[in-house]
């Protein structure tokens, strides 16, 4: 059983979610746990990741993946995390002493670009632009089949491409970046600003009248039933999504784009408008093959299983 198995482990700002996945039955996940993320305490994150990474391989597997948020060198080392205190952080060296199994660590949005072109919406293609349109807004490439990682292991943070100079405050510490234009972050706060000025009756209602609790669910779900002032911001942060988009096809050339994400649960509510964009702002739209855009077919099990097939490549000599 282990070397058609391995663990992956998605460790987000809030949960950490495990999966213990078969590998030679394309992906399929046979278990799953999760954990809350102690976000503000490394060694914490550490134990946590320890104890899923423990409990699903207890019938043998042949290597442990992780999936973190951040910028991840190609040691393993955390560099970087906006949303957990990892600052050169060893993380494949200390999930690797406890466990005693060979371990990959790889951004989140790396890994899920890996599981959608191994087991989900990219099979069949060789190169693949993966976009995660979450809280941010994540990104991977998979070029001539193979995982665009980078001279250091940060490739693909297309999130924080400067589109608006002079636009909202960004994480990262600039302004404007591409995620808090276009992101699941974006939806919400247009949709509170609305609810604010109590321009959409539907949405304070899904609110339970109080315009701080809007979220990006809320639109989307205000959208689902007709308001008009949740499709015109869906139809807005969609359109700064597809712009983005035809500036990284511009220079990436795939041959597939995947849209994953909890804001791409809006579907074509989010990704029609992106769509639409796109084809007017990538480069010779009318010289060029068609690129479709596509949701992501793996869901939040993406990074996970991405993770865990890295990780037994690994294991197994492979990159």
């Amino acid at each position: 059983m282990a070397n058609g198995t391995a663990v992956g482990i998605d460790v987000g700002g809030s949960r950490m979610a495990g999966a213990l996945v078969d590998l030679d039955r394309g992906g399929q996940v046979l278990e799953r746990r999760e954990l809350a993320t102690p976000s503000l305490d490394p060694d914490a994150v550490v134990g946590g990741i320890v104890s899923l990474a423990r409990e699903l391989a207890a019938g043998g597997v042949a290597a442990v993946g992780v999936a973190a948020a951040g910028m991840v060198d190609r040691r393993g080392v955390m560099r970087y995390a906006p949303n957990i205190a990892w600052r050169e952080f060893p993380l494949a060296e200390r999930v690797r002493a406890e466990v005693g199994l060979p371990v990959r660590v790889e951004n989140d949005a790396t890994a899920a670009a890996w599981g959608e072109f191994r087991f989900g919406a990219g099979r069949g293609v060789r190169d693949l632009l993966l976009v995660t349109v979450g809280t941010g807004i994540g990104g991977g490439i998979v070029l001539d089949g193979e995982l665009v990682r980078g001279a250091h292991g940060f490739a693909a943070e297309v999130g924080h491409i400067v589109v608006e100079p002079d636009g909202p405050r960004c994480g990262c510490g600039n302004r404007g970046c591409w995620e808090q234009v276009a992101s699941g972050r974006t939806i919400a706060r247009l949709g509170r600003e609305a609810a604010r000025e109590r321009l959409s009756r539907e949405m304070l209602e899904l609110a339970g009248g109080d315009p701080e609790r809007v979220t990006g669910e809320v639109v989307t779900q205000a959208g689902r039933a007709g308001d008009p002032v949740a499709l015109r911001i869906l139809t807005e942060v969609g359109r700064r999504l597809g712009q983005g988009i035809a500036g990284l096809v511009n220079v990436l050339d795939p041959e597939l784009v995947v849209v994953g994400g909890g804001a791409a649960e809006a579907g074509d509510l989010l990704l029609g408008p992106a769509r639409e964009a796109f084809a007017e702002a990538v480069e010779g739209s009318a010289h060029r093959p068609a690129v479709p855009i596509v949701p992501a077919a793996l869901g939040n099990d993406a990074g996970a299983v991405g993770a865990a097939d890295l990780a037994a490549h690994l294991a197994g000599g492979g990159g």
